[in-house]
């Protein structure tokens, strides 16, 4: 396992990080306790010792898994989690996000980032946890009603008090990023970045390694589109809403499995699949600290996790990327 810098804070995350949001079930088909426990001990024996996770996956059922598999190692794990996404609760008087997509995705869900919600929802994060610290704190998502000042300055008390090592945030824009930057060091923006969702790489990453900024890839498989086991004619269960997304349709999953069927002669030359070569390409990319991978068993981690020991060469790195240089999807 290879292990890196997050952004100036001194703590070393594994390149590949176990992505605990499957094993919270939301959206995931339910969870397996045992087998979710099992999975971030393998993870650990493979040195995958860094664990996102977030309170919304499962209303807190991924941390408490996480806590109960870290039970007894906690300093050898660097724990990543996050607030201002909230479950609505009957009768609240919370607004909903108005973004559409986000409802369509996360039905009953509202942000809130206020000084006051943070430190609450720091001290439910603990708790689950079973620890007296987070390595890693995130915006979860940004909230366009709470100055991002104020937010900061929550980071930073939390910080002050030894709550948190760090801090940080996800879906940040560019010039969100900047605002942040004024109150508090965050370390890195987690973002989606994949072979074929490389949008960040004209403002963001540019801002964030020149100013020793993180990045935190999630999403690197595309949802899956890049692990080769799509097909025009894959079902998608009753709520996957992958069967509205853009990269999803007929032309594109062709486009997608022709593309890698390019580059399987470089995963066949090391023998490992598809899954890890594109792992693998992601963590080679100069500006991406990590890349998330979600799993739900032993047996995905320990594929997830093999990715970082692939050493691939300059010359594969440039035959991948002509490829990808001649793959256009119709993303409308």
């Amino acid at each position: 396992m290879i292990y890196r810098e997050l952004g100036q804070s001194g703590i070393k995350l594994s390149a590949i990080v176990f992505g605990a949001w499957p094993i919270g079930g939301f959206m995931w088909g339910g969870s397996d306790e045992k087998k979710a426990v099992q999975a971030i001990q393998k993870g650990y024996e493979l040195g995958m010792t860094t664990i996102d996770t977030a309170p919304i996956y499962g209303t807190g059922l991924s941390e408490e898994l996480v806590g109960k598999a870290i039970k007894g190692k906690r300093d050898q794990f660097q724990i990543l989690t996050k607030f201002s996404m909230h479950w609505k609760e009957s009768g609240s008087q919370d607004t909903f996000r108005s973004d559409l997509k986000m409802r369509r995705l996360f039905d009953n869900v509202y942000l809130k980032a206020d000084k006051n919600s943070i430190i609450k929802e720091c001290e439910d994060s603990l708790r689950r946890l079973g620890t007296d610290y987070i390595d890693y704190y995130q915006q979860h998502w940004p909230v366009d009603d709470t100055p991002i000042d104020e937010t900061m300055e929550a980071l930073d008390r939390l910080k002050d008090q030894g709550k948190i090592r760090a801090g940080g945030v996800c879906n940040y824009s560019l010039e969100q990023m900047k605002e942040a930057e004024k109150t508090f060091p965050i370390e890195a923006n987690q973002l989606p970045y994949s072979m074929v969702k490389r949008d960040i790489e004209n403002d963001i990453i540019p801002h964030a390694q020149e100013n020793n900024k993180g990045i935190l890839a999630y999403s690197p498989l595309q949802r899956g589109l890049l692990s080769g086991k799509f097909n025009p004619d894959t079902p998608l269960g009753e709520g996957d809403n992958r069967k509205d997304s853009p990269y999803f349709t007929t032309h594109n999953i062709q486009k997608v499995n022709h593309f890698l069927s390019k580059i399987r002669p470089i995963a066949e030359e090391y023998e490992v699949s598809l899954v890890q070569l594109v792992l693998s390409w992601t963590i080679h990319q100069p500006s991406i600290t990590v890349a998330l991978a979600g799993a739900r068993t032993s047996e995905q981690v320990a594929e997830n996790a093999r990715a970082a020991d692939i050493k691939l060469s300059s010359s594969q790195l440039k035959t991948i990327n002509e490829h990808l240089n001649n793959l256009e999807l119709d993303l409308g």
